[in-house]
């Protein structure tokens, strides 16, 4: 099964093709189901990997076909088929095959309809493709896919500039982080003379930590990671990402782009250890983010950027867990985030479309008794985003705080900080829903109805993946859970380098308990605030002061990015176009063409029609011809 891995990706560009180039003629009714069936084969076929691997084949690497050959450069298209590559491939396509069934149902009207499914299956393949890289130009390809068919799909509904705007922003955002990972992959040929994973982590294994050239490449690898990943300094890109229908929200915040870059410290966490100072960026950058966006989040009134900041806070202790050396465990929370996070955006997009587009928590509330099934999948997911037991997002938040701990008892302080922000801002969003009384219009009100049971079921599957996912890896493994005991094979070698834990499974279950306790007293201050006193965010007219200005303005950090970048930029372009642009290359090129007019309009005075003129200069220049040749 292991040579047959290429058929994986194979599936969703098919559907891409087929829908793509009949877009306009394919109906409507086959498009959406026709997508979903390509993503659920692949899902099949990904299983089968997964048990192959599980049942102890051993790592494979499949060349497809050559590519690039030029001296001692040789770059196949290779896939690597590893039990790293194949949890990634079951959440891809598993989580994805939902939100595509989800959006048969949400999507229902919309003029754009077959193009959706086209440009979702395009981005499901890339992202197989990422994954299944065997060398860094091939993930590197998957890498650039994904950021083409998030600009495709932020700015689906093209119409609106805003959305356009939010596109390009995505799109610039993620070329900065790229030429990071561009720069770190020639820095990976120069110092190991290929990029092949398989090469280049075998060489690595003798290399000293902390060695120079290590420290620049694992930072700069990293700094592709903040752009995919949507870490400071390159995270505002994803609240804005929210111009694109609801799922596509969903696809880039849980199963695909935004794994990308955990994906890529955690493939290459065999260089990562060796550098004890690009671990340590890692963890701060994460734990920076995590609290920043987290802050931000409290203050949001908009449902979907509330659960945008909610992802780029998550993923920030991702990397906590991954810079403490956790790469299991931030793996694990991967896969839980995907459960309740795809959970969380579609429940909300269920939502908004019983509100008639609605987004603003201020003009929702009293939506329990309306919403019933909603209601109790939205709960799911923020026991679950909370870290409730036996709900998934305990067992995966606690394996990063575990690990935090082992790093440091102040990272873990401030990540556990991260953890109670993380609960307030979702209990907050959950508060302002589904309790009190409705504040929207007359007409929202009439308007509120359960989604179909086609954007049900797959919230009826996410809603019980993100209440006991977890249960299955972290009962009867001891010490370590099951998803830790089946990725050992792939970081034994970072393990090796970064040593065993020295926390004992008794401190282990203590640390837990505090937090869990912790949790629970900010969940009750939020019923407190939000239930009891019905406290109602204010307008967006009221005059805030101090932190609570900073954070609902967002820190003004977009402010200050277009001070110190944009604005100077635009300036520089606008005179390089205007003084250099147009009055010398333009006018060169101008002229170049005036002189060939120049030149043609002299040269056709030749053409006189007179038979004997012609003969005449065609004597002339057989007689120039010979004298030239007894010359020379």
């Amino acid at each position: 099964m292991l040579k047959l891995v290429w058929l994986i990706p194979l599936f969703p560009l098919a559907g891409f093709l087929f829908t793509g180039l009949n877009s306009r003629r394919l109906p409507v009714k086959y498009s959406g189901w026709l997508a979903s069936l390509m993503v659920l084969l692949s899902f099949m076929f990904s299983v089968l990997v997964f048990l192959q691997l599980s049942g102890g084949a051993e790592a494979e690497t499949i060349t497809v076909a050559e590519w690039i050959r030029a001296g001692s450069l040789n770059i196949p298209i290779e896939f690597l088929a590893d039990r790293l590559s194949a949890l990634m491939m079951l959440i891809i396509t598993g989580v994805g095959f939902l939100i595509h069934v989800y959006s048969i149902g949400y999507m229902h009207g919309d003029e754009g309809y077959n193009r959706f499914f086209a440009y979702m299956n395009l981005f499901i393949f890339f992202m197989l493709i990422l994954v299944l890289g065997g060398n860094f130009p091939v993930m590197f390809i998957g890498w650039e896919g994904v950021g083409l068919c998030s600009y495709l799909l932020i700015g689906f509904w093209n119409k609106n500039h805003q959305f356009n705007n939010a596109a390009r922003k995505a799109f610039i955002m993620n070329r900065i982080g790229d030429l990071g990972f561009l720069l770190g992959m020639f820095f990976i040929y120069k110092t190991f003379n290929s990029l092949s994973y398989k090469d280049v982590f075998q060489a690595a294994s003798g290399i000293l930590p902390g060695t120079r050239v290590i420290t620049v490449i694992t930072l700069l690898l990293f700094a592709g990671a903040t752009g995919k990943s949507a870490q400071i300094p390159l995270f505002t890109w994803l609240p804005d990402a929210m111009a694109g229908p609801t799922p596509v929200s969903a696809l880039i915040h849980a199963a695909t782009m935004v794994t990308a870059g955990i994906y890529l410290v955690a493939r290459a966490g065999v260089l990562f250890a060796l550098a004890p100072v690009t671990m340590t960026v890692v963890a701060f950058t994460g734990l920076v983010t995590a609290l920043v966006a987290g802050i931000i989040a409290l203050f949001q009134n908009d449902i979907k950027k509330v659960l945008a900041y909610s992802t780029v806070s998550q993923l920030g202790l991702m990397f906590v867990g991954l810079g403490a050396g956790s790469f299991s465990g931030s793996l694990f929370h991967l896969m839980t985030h995907a459960f309740f996070k795809a959970l969380l955006f579609l429940s909300a997009g269920a939502i908004i479309h019983s509100l008639g587009g609605e987004q603003d928590l201020r003009k929702m509330g009293g939506l329990q008794k309306k919403l019933p099934w909603t209601f109790l999948l939205f709960l799911t997911g923020t026991l679950a985003i909370s870290g409730i037991p036996p709900f998934s997002g305990f067992f995966s938040k606690d394996e990063i705080l575990a690990a935090a701990f082992t790093k440091s008892p102040a990272l873990w302080i401030f990540s556990v900080l991260a953890s109670l922000i993380t609960a307030s801002y979702i209990f907050r969003l959950f508060w302002l829903t589904f309790r009190g009384s409705f504040r929207g219009s007359p007409e929202q009100a009439d308007h509120i109805h359960e989604s179909p049971s086609v954007m049900l079921i797959p919230l009826g599957i996410l809603g019980f993946l993100s209440a006991f996912g977890a249960l299955p890896i972290v009962l009867m493994a001891s010490p370590e859970n099951r998803l830790a005991i089946y990725l050992q094979p792939v970081f034994s070698n970072a393990a090796a380098r970064l040593g065993p834990s020295p926390l004992t499974a008794a401190s282990g279950w203590l640390l837990a308990g505090i937090v869990l306790s912790l949790i629970i007293v900010s969940i009750y201050i939020t019923s407190v605030i939000f239930i009891k006193r019905n406290h109602i965010p204010d307008d967006d007219s009221v005059n805030r002061k101090g932190v609570i200005k900073l954070a609902y303005n967002k820190f003004y950090i977009d402010e200050i990015y277009n001070a110190l970048f944009v604005r100077p930029l635009s300036r520089i372009s606008l005179f390089l176009s205007e003084k250099i642009d147009i009055r010398i290359f333009d006018k060169a090129i101008e002229s170049v063409g005036k002189a060939v007019m120049f030149a043609g309009g002299k040269i056709r005075l030749l053409q006189t029609g007179n038979v004997g003129f012609y003969l005449f200069t065609m004597v002339i220049f057989i007689i120039i011809v010979l004298v030239l040749n007894l010359i020379y």
